[in-house]
């Protein structure tokens, strides 16, 4: 595991929003805006990710700004990208931690490991720092699932992420590889999901007998043997988008227990691209994004 501690700042300080009245670049901008603050000090924020224009984070110093924007000075560095066995740490502030997990880590511990695990890389982590500090899970990904996802470093965190999630949660998308080639474009799935004994989920007409479970889908590239799909998840139930790609006659690729016959690239076919949320302390969107990975594009080729 990597011992590069990753830079942020742990102050409460109210973050500053400019609000953009004429055409001009980022950094001319910056420097006109912050007169107290020399041309390296604002270069320093906008390489240590501290800017971001809208919801997203911005570094590109000649980035075009439009009148009517908005720029956001944010509360903490975001961390430069931090690397330990089976996952980046993207993100890190007083109050959580974003991190980009590959495939075959569990996010927690299940019956079979408790070691290796996305909570336990991390509960290692924070503890050398303190003996006292502690990691909360807000959510999870599937094991075989790679991509972006969160913990929080206080239960008051995971509380206030966990009680309006779907709320405080503005992007949620996944890519997925998908057998066989998608006809429509684009695509609504709606049921209701539910476990069965041998803890397989499947889907249900009978809002009563389960939970709703809402999936967005967007043909991005197909072949005769494969599509790849942009998903974005209206709610988030386990397993939803590998049965809702069963239910429409297109498993995930790789994905045995829900009815995939193929694994061409030796892993689940399904990738968290893009988080983006509510920082629960400073209340401004925040958005992190994993590039899709390299596997799934060689099908495409």
């Amino acid at each position: 595991m990597s011992d590069k501690t990753p830079v942020h700042d742990h102050k409460s300080v109210t973050p500053i929003l400019l609000k953009v009245d004429e055409d001009s670049e980022l950094l001319k901008f910056l420097i006109r805006q912050l007169p107290g603050k020399s041309r390296h000090d604002v270069k320093s924020l906008l390489a240590h990710r501290q800017i971001s224009v809208g919801n997203r984070i911005e570094t590109q110093f000649d980035f075009p700004l439009k009148p009517g924007q908005e720029v956001n000075i944010n509360r903490g560095r975001v961390a430069e990208v931090v690397h330990c066995k089976g996952l980046k740490i993207i993100f890190e502030d007083s109050s959580l931690v974003v991190i980009d997990k590959d495939a075959g880590l569990l996010s927690m511990a299940s019956e079979t490991e408790n070691i290796n695990t996305a909570y336990s890389i991390l509960s290692r982590r924070v503890k050398r720092a303190d003996p006292q500090n502690r990691i909360f899970i807000v959510h999870r990904l599937d094991r075989d699932t790679s991509g972006v996802m969160m913990f929080a470093k206080s239960e008051k965190v995971q509380s206030i992420l966990q009680k309006d999630w779907q709320e405080n949660v503005t992007e949620r998308t996944y890519i997925a590889v998908v057998d066989g080639y998608v006809d429509d474009e684009e695509g609504r799935i709606v049921s209701y999901l539910k476990e069965n004994k041998a803890l397989v989920m499947y889907s249900t007409r009978d809002s009563a007998n389960g939970d709703k479970a809402i999936t967005h889908f967007k043909v991005l590239k197909r072949n005769d043997d494969f599509s790849l799909l942009e998903i974005e998840l209206e709610t988030g139930r386990k397993n939803q988008i590998r049965v809702h790609m069963k239910d429409i006659g297109h498993s995930v690729t790789g994905d045995e227990k829900y009815g995939s016959k193929q694994n061409p690239i030796g892993r689940l076919g399904l990738h968290a691209r893009v988080l983006a949320f509510k920082h629960p302390l400073s209340g401004q969107i925040v958005r992190f994004e994993s590039p899709v990975p390299f596997k799934f594009m060689t099908l495409f080729e």
